[in-house]
């Protein structure tokens, strides 16, 4: 192995265990390769700007504005609403709320730890009160939250389309069965924790109660429709559909349910702006780091490694979901899929996985990264929120991981649990 691969491999390892942030590490790695390979610095300039000027990535400030500005205006508690009067009254029925409600919320917004933050600083709080501990309504909220990641519109989703020149429109269909059934499964264990710890049923909502609820949160309820009804009938592209999110957004926050004021609007435009520049920033840097990898044949080697180890399809591809699972633990997701995009297109073309199906096996890994210690970004949210550690945390997850593990088999094994809705939609 050459030097510059040895720091693209191993130098970037020891950076990320010692702790420097992850897109520092991308780029020291990268600009000690680049003069270790003697190529001109000016191609670090040229990647990173390459990286980012793709049509497609305009939706992520599309949506991550979007995203604030419906968390903002209120729709977020309106959802909340229709799914407490939905599934209250069932034995465990505030957990299940938490876990409908992320879902509801995840249509708008791909964001992972926003998705934890907004529901956990409601759920936990009440769900406590209704006598579970608060270590599983923190560890409920935390595994909740990466639905977001899952569930259409997802800026995991875009940016892999991007990479992989796949349709985002297919990509985010495909998340749409995984995420329910991933939901399903969260729902299950609220049932049976809340079943062995004798915590009693809330009130059934009256019918009239359910439809007052959907008429106060019809607008709230409207937006995923507008949005992904949109996107799925050709009527506008995901990134368009960004924007009418956006113009969505400002209608419902400012005229309707009056939850944004004149004064909100630049403070969330700027919080907006400032959560693309990082998510920009890291796929430049990704994007060059990347491109020292093709450039050194670092992925083809590895490939042609994992092949080596067996000429069994279903041990690869295990190997292949431990391999992600233990990367998203220790990286962030975006700059994972960036970096390690050509080497998961050639294994993917070498076990014949239709890169559609590839795209939900990588982004649901990264997903239960989030969660996972000791990078997960939504269990620091979950403990900032909760004041538990993440050790106290953790150990109410595993439930939770290991429904998460099962969808992971599902997607990895039966294709048709991403690929049937795509088709069934767009042909």
């Amino acid at each position: 192995m050459s030097g510059a691969s040895l720091i693209l491999t191993v130098g970037f390892a020891i950076l990320l265990a010692i702790g420097v942030p992850i897109v520092f590490a991308i780029g020291i790695s990268s600009v000690l390769a680049l003069w270790i390979l003697h190529i001109d610095i000016v191609v670090l300039a040229q990647t990173l700007i390459a990286g980012t000027q793709k049509f497609p990535l305009l939706a992520i400030p599309g949506f991550v504005l979007a995203g604030d500005l419906m968390t903002s205006g209120g729709l977020s508690e309106k959802l909340m609403k229709v799914a407490n009067s939905l599934v209250r009254h069932v034995t465990g029925g505030m957990g299940m709320v938490s876990v409908l409600s992320s879902m509801f919320f995840a249509c708008l917004t791909g964001s992972a730890p926003a998705t934890t933050a907004t529901i956990g600083s409601i759920m936990i709080p009440e769900m406590e009160k209704r006598g579970y501990s608060r270590r599983f309504a923190t560890a409920l909220s935390t595994s909740v939250g990466p639905l977001g990641q899952i569930i259409p519109p997802s800026i995991p989703f875009i940016v892999w389309g991007v990479i992989a020149e796949e349709s985002i429109t297919r990509l985010f269909l495909s998340g749409v069965v995984p995420g329910i059934l991933d939901g399903m499964g969260y729902m299950t264990v609220c049932y049976f924790i809340a079943k062995r710890a004798g915590i009693g049923k809330e009130p059934r909502a009256s019918f009239r109660e359910v439809l007052r609820t959907i008429y106060e949160g019809k607008w709230a309820l409207l937006a995923p429709i507008i949005i992904l009804g949109g996107i799925y009938g050709g009527i506008f592209t995901p990134t368009e559909a960004s924007m009418i999110g956006v113009a969505y957004g400002f209608f419902i926050g400012i005229l309707v349910y009056q939850g944004i004021r004149a004064s909100d609007i630049v403070p969330l435009i700027l919080r907006a702006m400032r959560t693309t520049a990082i998510v920009m920033f890291i796929i430049g840097m990704a994007g060059t780091f990347g491109w020292l990898l093709a450039y050194e044949q670092v992925p083809a080697k590895i490939v042609s490694l994992i092949l080596s180890i067996s000429d069994n399809k279903i041990v690869i591809l295990l190997l292949l979901n431990l391999m992600l699972l233990l990367i998203g633990a220790v990286m962030d997701n975006l700059a994972a899929m960036v970096i390690l995009g050509s080497l998961l297109i050639n294994l993917g073309n070498q076990l014949g996985i239709d890169p559609i199906q590839l795209g939900p096996i990588i982004v649901i890994n990264f997903a239960v990264g989030m969660e996972t210690p000791p990078l997960g970004y939504s269990l620091f949210v979950g403990s900032s929120i909760s004041g538990l550690t993440i050790e106290e945390i953790s150990r109410d997850m595993l439930p939770f991981f290991l429904v998460d593990v099962g969808m992971l088999m599902l997607v990895t094994f039966m294709p048709w649990v991403t690929l049937a809705l795509p088709k069934l939609i767009l042909g």
